[in-house]
């Protein structure tokens, strides 16, 4: 009989919805996530002999989220992670702990006399990211980022010089419209992040959020892979907590129609939009060691 034994594995709990609603005396504070718990460790026996003495249940995960909700997501959701797994890690079976989270945003709707307190609109133009990995032996990692940022420039975009071969029918174009839907991710250089959390989290989103509009704003693009650079460098100056920035970038493409057949020129203002096929652009920008 063939010797078998169990390679890496993981479990957890996803998908944890979580609403909290902060009743001040003035206005409500409303804050809308989704987590994501997983755990590694010594689980051998759970697997190869159905022995579930080492096993936290998924139940218990999920009602830990809500319990620490409670008064512990004061703040970030770094620091609302690193809460989470922390907890997790100090059980003695588990080796890792790691926490995913999306926060939702929500915007107050406006009225004549001003924000309202306690109404809301959901706001969809991006999703904040955080993860957290604690091990057993006090070691943390902190990554934050960002999600679903859909935006578009309508020139100083261009894509030209290309390899071609026989297969190859994409015109070169000097000026085109550049659409894509954002997911950039960075980590923390840890000499500059306490692993305690004492951190500030939503100043250094702010910051990275923002350059990364501006610079998509005001930089010429050569093509995505050269803007991933010209973006991730830019955040990394903005923010020098900052170790490394991913993107993983779609190109959503808007073709020129050609309206010749009716009679008509077409000076760049009429496109078809499209999803599929697309291209997917995935690069890491990091910070060179020193040395």
């Amino acid at each position: 009989m063939a010797d078998y034994e169990l390679g890496d594995n993981r479990y957890g709990k996803s998908r944890i919805r979580l609403v909290t609603v902060r009743r001040g005396p003035e206005r409500h504070h409303l804050r809308d996530l989704t987590v994501a718990i997983a755990l590694e460790g010594d689980f051998d026996a759970v697997h190869t002999a159905g022995d579930n003495a080492n096993l936290v249940a998924t139940d218990t995960m999920k009602n830990t989220v809500y319990a620490f909700a409670r008064d512990r997501l004061t703040s970030s959701p770094e620091a609302f992670g690193l809460e989470l797994a922390r907890h997790f890690a100090a059980y003695p079976m588990v080796d890792r702990a790691i926490v995913d989270i999306s926060e939702h945003g929500w915007d107050r709707v406006a009225t004549p006399g001003g924000e309202a307190p306690d109404a809301f609109v959901r706001s969809g133009d991006v999703t904040r990211l955080a993860r957290v990995e604690a091990e057993t032996g006090g070691g943390v990692e902190i990554e934050a980022g960002l999600d679903d940022l859909t935006v578009m420039k309508t020139t100083k975009s261009a894509f030209t010089g290309f390899d071609r071969d026989r297969f190859t029918t994409l015109p070169e174009v000097d000026d085109r419209l550049m659409a894509t839907r954002i997911r950039a991710t960075w980590g923390y250089r840890p000499e500059l992040v306490p692993s305690g959390g004492a951190f500030d989290f939503d100043g250094a989103w702010e910051r990275a959020h923002g350059q990364l509009l501006r610079t998509l704003a005001e930089h010429f693009s050569s093509s995505v892979q050269a803007s991933i650079w010209i973006m991730g460098t830019a955040m990394m100056d903005a923010e020098p907590s900052i170790e490394w920035v991913r993107m993983v970038l779609p190109n959503l493409h808007h073709w020129k129609v050609d309206l010749a057949p009716f009679g008509l020129d077409n000076p760049g203002e009429v496109f078809v939009s499209t999803t599929e096929p697309h291209g997917l652009i995935d690069a890491t920008v990091r910070r060179r060691a020193a040395g």
